[in-house]
């Protein structure tokens, strides 16, 4: 399971990460297409990254706060 979860985490980085560099690029051609769709990359893969940690709370491996 933790591999499937590490695999997961890496593939939805890269997805944020490949939205970014088509967001970028797109800004320095002024295809705004490009820029629309590295956008939506890029807020897919914050948010599949956002729900593995709310996951990884339920799992009990994520961080956890301490309240004194």
């Amino acid at each position: 399971m933790a591999v499937v979860s590490f695999t997961s985490k890496l593939g939805n980085k890269a997805q944020e990460l490949r939205g970014r560099f088509k967001r970028n690029t797109g800004e320095v051609t002024g295809n705004r297409r490009l820029q629309a769709k590295g956008r939506s990359d890029e807020v897919k893969g914050r948010f599949r990254r956002m729900v593995e940690k709310v996951k990884d709370m339920f799992r009990g491996r994520g961080r956890r706060r301490h309240h004194p």
